[in-house]
């Protein structure tokens, strides 16, 4: 990745994105597009919990939370006895979840937080999970991104993004005309064919897909496992 696009996302989350992110993913005073992108993400991490949990297993697993935010992810599967791996690239970030497990599970919960962006990311993982972290980066970055986090991936990958169809990049034109302080980074949509083809090539095959669906917010969700 060029290290722009670093530098832009970093910068972002931990200076005015910070803030603003921390609202949305809490319960901070939002406004009307960002209290439905707060539903849509919660719908997004409610689905990809219950699916681990359906597994009945999580007690016995490693996760890596790649792009873990303030922790909405980390936390619950935490609570639900796995073993968290979570980084993201903002150091406010991952102080705003450190807080927030201390406060949820007390002071020896099992989450180790790390600063580190996702190409950085080491180790190995019996699942690997990267939630609403790809529609900060435009698509010259993804096959690299992907591949690295499913190396990572022992047995499952769990990836969600911004879908790229023909509505969507509509809305997403039409929006562009309204600039406002619900802006963010920009914000990219990525094809789900190309996702796929993606795993794939690195030995993955798709188990489980899910949709979340808002006014504001869009989110393709896939669970590949090893073949």
């Amino acid at each position: 990745m060029k290290t722009d696009d670093k530098t832009i996302v970093k910068d972002y989350f931990n200076a005015v994105g910070f803030e603003r992110w921390r609202n949305i993913y809490g319960d901070g005073e939002v406004n009307t597009v960002q209290k439905n992108i707060r539903i849509g993400h919660k719908q997004t991490i409610e689905t990809v919990v219950s699916w681990l949990k359906t597994d009945e297993n999580l007690a016995q697993l490693t996760v890596c939370d790649a792009g873990c935010g303030t922790g909405s992810l980390a936390i619950p599967l935490a609570e639900a006895g796995a073993t968290v791996y979570a980084s993201d690239i903002s150091e406010k970030m991952v102080g705003e979840a450190e807080t927030q497990a201390k406060a949820t599970l007390g002071e020896n919960h099992n989450i180790n937080f790390s600063v580190s962006d996702l190409e950085a990311i080491t180790g190995n993982y019996h699942t690997v999970i990267c939630l609403d972290v790809l529609i900060h980066y435009p698509d010259r970055d993804i096959p690299t991104m992907v591949k690295h986090l499913a190396n990572c991936a022992e047995s499952r990958f769990i990836i969600s993004f911004a879908p790229k169809t023909f509505f969507l990049t509509l809305l997403k034109k039409i929006g562009e005309f309204f600039p406002g302080p619900s802006k963010t980074t920009r914000a990219y949509q990525h094809s789900e064919a190309e996702i796929i083809k993606i795993l794939q090539e690195n030995g993955f095959e798709i188990k489980r897909q899910g949709m979340t669906s808002t006014r504001f917010y869009y989110s393709r969700i896939l669970e590949a496992v090893r073949t």
